[in-house]
C-alpha cells in the first residue's frame, strides 16, 4: 500500500449533478444558485423555477422522502442541514397548481463540517499476539481481553485458523480459554454488554450471545436485515455494529432491532468499510479495513473528529504470507491507554494516545 497523506485515507468524495427527473414539468428546482456539496453548517436555499409564471398554491418539500417543509405560492424555502444524516440525498419538490401537482428532485452531497484532528500516540509496551489470530474483536474485560477471530478465506495460505471466541492474557498472548466455531462460520465483530459476550457473524446473518466466563454460547439472534456483520461495540445500554458501509446501527440488544443509525462522514464524503469498534469515554474509535489508521467518531452524528495514523506499526510485525490489516482496538481504562493489532499479527501494541 502506497503512503499517503493521512487525512486522504478518510476523503472519499463523491460527485454529483443536480438533475431535474421530469423535463416535462413547467416547474422545476431552481439548480442555478445551488452546489454539488454542502456541509451540516450550512442551509440548502431552495425555490422553484417558474419560467411561466403561473400561479403556485404550495410546494412541499422533501428530503430522500421524508417531509422537511412546506412553503405557500413561490416562496422560497431555507433547510437548516444541521440534523440531516450525511450522504446523497435526492430533495424533491411537489409543486400545487391550479388543481394539478408537479414533482422535480435534484441530488446533493451533505458532508461533515469538521476537519479531523490528527493525533500522534506514543508506543508503550510490545506484547506477543497469536499470529493464527485473524483478529476481529478486542475489548478488555476486567484485565484479560476477550478476541473474537475470523477463519478460512483470504490471502496468503488461506489457512488463518478457525473463528473463535477467546480469553488472553494480554502482557503474554497466551490464550487462556477458547470457543472455536464451526467452519461455516466466519465470526466477526465482539462486546461485552451486561455481562454477556455478543459476536457478530460475517454471512449467517446472525449474532451470537455467550456467557462470560464458561464462554458457551446460549443464544442464536437473528440480525434486523439482510447484511453482513463487522464490527460490534455499546455504549452501555445499546449495540453499535457495522456492515462494511460507511453505517453504524444502533442496535437492540435483546432482539438486534435497529434503533437507528449513524453515516460516517469527513468534510470530503462519507467514509465505508467501518470495522472494529471501541467505545471510549463517549465516543466510538473505529478501524477502517484497508486502512492502517483510527478514527474517533461522535455517536450522535457520525462526524469523523480525529484520526491517529498507525501505519508503522506494520513495520514491527513479522511479515508472513497471511499477514493482514490492522484490526483490533481495546481500551483500557485503568491505564488509559489502547491495545492495538492486527489480522494475523504476531504483536500486539500498548500505546497512548497523545491529547
Amino acid at each position: 500500500m502506497k503512503k499517503h497523506n493521512i487525512l486522504a485515507l478518510f476523503t472519499l468524495g463523491l460527485i454529483f449533478t443536480a438533475c431535474n427527473d421530469d423535463k416535462k414539468n413547467t416547474f422545476s428546482i431552481n439548480s442555478s444558485t445551488l452546489k454539488q456539496t454542502y456541509h451540516t453548517n450550512e442551509t440548502l436555499p431552495l425555490e422553484i423555477d417558474n419560467p411561466n409564471n403561473t400561479v403556485i398554491d404550495s410546494v412541499v418539500y422533501f428530503s430522500n422522502d421524508l417531509k422537511i417543509g412546506s412553503t405557500k405560492g413561490k416562496l422560497p424555502f431555507n433547510y437548516s442541514l444541521s440534523k440531516e444524516k450525511f450522504g446523497t440525498k435526492t430533495i424533491k419538490a411537489i409543486v400545487y397548481s391550479q388543481g394539478q401537482e408537479s414533482e422535480s428532485t435534484i441530488k446533493v452531497n451533505i458532508y461533515s463540517n469538521v476537519a479531523p484532528q490528527i493525533l500522534s500516540y506514543t508506543v508503550l509496551n510490545t506484547y506477543p499476539h497469536d499470529i493464527k489470530a485473524y483478529t476481529q474483536g478486542l475489548e478488555f474485560y476486567g484485565d484479560i481481553l476477550i478476541e473474537s477471530t475470523g477463519n478460512g478465506e483470504g490471502v496468503g495460505t488461506r489457512k488463518k485458523g478457525k473463528s473463535s471466541v477467546r480469553k488472553v492474557n494480554p502482557q503474554t498472548g497466551e490464550v487462556l480459554k477458547i470457543n472455536e466455531l464451526p467452519d461455516s462460520i466466519f465470526g466477526e465483530g465482539a462486546t461485552i454488554l451486561n455481562n454477556k459476550l455478543f459476536q457478530l457473524t460475517y454471512l449467517n446473518n446472525e449474532a451470537y450471545v455467550y456467557n462470560l466466563e464458561t464462554l458457551e454460547k446460549e443464544q442464536t439472534i437473528p440480525y434486523f436485515k439482510k447484511m453482513e456483520g463487522w464490527g460490534l461495540t455499546n455504549d452501555g445500554t445499546n449495540l453499535y455494529m457495522t456492515d462494511g458501509s460507511d453505517r453504524i446501527y444502533i442496535v437492540n440488544p435483546e432482539t438486534f432491532e435497529m434503533i437507528d443509525y449513524i453515516v460516517v462522514s469527513t468534510p470530503n464524503g462519507t467514509v465505508p468499510s467501518i470495522n472494529e469498534l471501541e467505545w471510549v469515554n463517549g465516543k466510538i474509535f473505529a478501524n477502517f479495513y484497508g486502512q492502517e489508521a483510527i478514527a474517533v467518531i461522535n455517536p450522535t452524528n457520525g462526524i469523523i473528529e480525529a484520526v491517529i495514523d498507525l501505519s508503522t506499526l506494520r513495520n514491527n510485525v513479522t511479515k508472513h504470507a497471511d499477514l493482514d490489516v490492522l484490526n483490533g482496538i481495546a481500551y483500557n481504562k485503568k491505564t488509559d491507554t489502547y491495545f492495538v493489532t492486527g489480522k494475523n499479527w504476531d504483536k500486539m501494541f500498548e500505546i497512548k494516545i497523545n491529547k
